[in-house]
This record gives structure tokens, C-alpha cells and sequence, in this order.
């Protein structure tokens, strides 16, 4: 039979969302105030083992152990989650000596979580518990406790985990946090763990990695013919050609842009040398830049190309708008 629902009450709805919001941050508030010396000791603790951090949790704490694992991982600390019960059927043997455990559990007597505390202690690794359960077995068994009780639950049955597990989540953060300042962690550390999101493609991506070479690159010598110039940069393709010298070194470079405003100009161009019509001194940037950074100079100078030079300042390829959009840097 199909259940007859309450009328719904919009304002009630509202009433508790707002509660819920007020019930979460007063829990975190309270975090921020018991914090101490225990938590440094926590981080130290994660950082003077030579394995992983393995973490363990039941129902919801096992869903945020899932999420603390993951972050820890991409933040330079190696971390994975193991089921507690299926840790008690073989999955117990990814622990090893070298490892420290991060238990979490709201009661710190979750009993598939319990029963694996004596295994543990009898492999000697280091045992952290995230609980509200001070007194609890967990509690007991554990070499360092982070407190993360919490007055009441969101839920207005007082519950379903809710302000324990935001508690939970929070001191996770707060944890990798502190490890990747301690480790020393950089934007570029962190690229290389998320390869193929945007922060790791701006990170990761270099000038060399996206730019046109050899035959691919558009360019004429300083004595070509109007005509010559105008040929190289339809068969390139990129609206632009640069003018280089005998040993490849650039001495300036033309686009569709300037021959706009010479012919706007009244100019005839007819018997004029790519010498004669360049624009001096173009941007150019070093191959082991980051695309990135062509980008921005790109935008900066409001161009869709930048030549690229080698250490000897000889022009060794070039990077067009279309091409970075290809690879997905801007």
C-alpha cells in the first residue's frame, strides 16, 4: 500500500534546513576548540611511517573514511580504505607493519571495527581513532585519539549520523591539511596526481608538448617577396609567419592582423620585402614553458600565436590559440 505523505510545510522545511546548518557548524566550532597538542601528534605520526595510511570505518564513517582516504592520497600522503568486515576475510592482509591505521567510528564500538583491534595491535601498527566515544573500545585500543564528538546529530530524531559525520570529514581535512604543508606539497604535486583535470593539464602541459615544428612552422627570409610571404602564411595555416635569418635566429614577424592595417593604411605592398613590412621584435618563449604561460601572454598582448626560441634564441617552433584550446589549457 502505498504510504499517505503529511502535507508539506515549505517553512518547516526551511526551519530545518537552517537548523542543520547552525547544529553542523556549532559541531565544528567545537572541534576547532578541543583541538591540541594530540592532533600534532597525529600528523607527526602520519608522516614517520615508511607505508600507507590505511583507513577503516563502518556505514557512514566507513562513506567519509572512503572521501579522507582519497584526499590524503592527492594531497602526497599514501592512503587507502579497508571494509572492516571484509577485513576480517582476508583484506586484513593489506595492512602491513609499515602502515598506521586511521579508525573511525562515532560510538568507537562499530563491531565489525572491534573485532579486527587485537589483529592490529598484534601487527604493532600505529592505531588513530576519529570517535565521539572517548571512553569507548576503540578509544582504549588506540595509540592516539582525535575527539570528534559532537552535542547532537542534525537529524531531529537526534539519529542519523549527520553533525558526527560533518565532524568526522572536517578533522580528515584538517589532518591532510596539515600533512601536505608539512610534506612540503605543491601545486605541482598535486597536478601530478590529477593528471587529467584542468589543474593538472595547466600544470603539467609544456610549450614543447603543444607547439608546431620543423616544416609546420611558418617562415620566410628577410628578402622574400610580398607574394612569398603571403604563400607560407596560407600554407601554415596559422595567419602569421615569422621572418628569420640565414642561422634561424628571428628578426621580427608579419600577421593577418598588420596586413589589415597596411592595407587599411592605403599601403601597396605589392613590391614590398617581408623586411619591409614585419613587425620587429615579436614575443616568443622558451619551449620548457608552460603552455599556460602562452596563454597568458597571448592575452596579455592580445595574439593568437607566440613563436618559441631555444637557448640560443633561434626559432625552433611555434604555438597557436587553437592549439592550446586542443589540448584543453585555456
Amino acid at each position: 500500500m502505498t504510504a499517505v505523505l503529511p502535507p508539506f510545510d515549505a517553512d518547516q522545511a526551511l526551519r530545518l534546513a537552517r537548523e542543520t546548518f547552525d547544529i553542523e557548524a556549532a559541531a565544528l566550532n567545537g572541534l576547532a576548540a578541543r583541538v591540541d597538542a594530540r592532533f600534532a601528534q597525529a600528523v607527526q605520526m602520519a608522516l614517520t611511517i615508511r607505508g600507507r595510511v590505511v583507513v577503516m570505518g563502518m556505514g557512514k564513517s566507513g562513506h567519509v573514511g572512503r572521501k579522507i582516504a582519497a584526499t590524503l592520497a592527492s594531497t602526497g600522503t599514501p592512503a587507502f580504505f579497508v571494509h572492516p568486515g571484509e577485513a576480517s576475510h582476508g583484506d586484513l592482509g593489506m595492512v602491513t607493519e609499515h602502515d598506521m591505521v586511521l579508525a573511525i567510528s562515532n560510538s568507537g564500538e562499530s563491531g565489525e571495527l572491534t573485532a579486527i583491534l587485537p589483529v592490529l595491535k598484534r601487527l604493532g601498527v600505529p592505531l588513530l581513532a576519529l570517535t565521539g566515544g572517548l571512553d569507548s573500545t576503540l578509544a582504549r585500543h588506540a595509540d592516539l585519539v582525535l575527539d570528534c564528538s559532537v552535542d547532537r546529530e542534525a537529524c531531529p530524531l537526534n539519529l542519523a549520523p549527520t553533525a558526527s559525520t560533518t565532524a568526522q570529514l572536517a578533522m580528515g581535512d584538517a589532518l591532510a591539511v596539515a600533512l601536505l604543508d608539512a610534506r612540503g606539497f605543491r601545486p605541482e604535486d598535486f597536478a601530478r596526481s590529477h593528471p587529467g583535470g584542468a589543474l593538472g593539464r595547466k600544470l603539467l602541459t609544456h610549450v614543447s608538448d603543444v607547439m608546431r615544428s620543423g616544416g609546420d612552422v611558418p617562415r620566410v627570409a628577410p628578402d622574400a617577396s610580398f607574394s612569398e610571404l603571403m604563400r607560407e602564411m596560407s600554407a601554415k595555416g596559422l595567419g602569421a609567419s615569422a621572418i628569420v635569418d640565414a642561422a634561424g635566429q628571428i628578426l621580427g614577424i608579419f600577421t593577418d592582423g598588420d596586413l589589415r592595417r597596411r592595407i587599411e593604411a592605403g599601403a601597396d605592398l605589392r613590391a614590398a620585402t617581408a623586411a619591409e613590412v614585419m613587425h620587429p621584435s615579436p614575443r616568443r618563449i622558451a619551449p620548457d614553458a608552460l603552455a599556460v604561460d602562452a596563454a597568458e601572454l597571448m592575452e596579455a598582448h592580445s595574439i593568437t600565436s607566440v613563436l618559441v626560441v631555444d637557448a640560443a634564441g633561434a626559432l625552433t617552433g611555434v604555438v597557436h590559440i587553437g592549439d592550446l584550446m586542443r589540448a584543453k589549457v585555456i
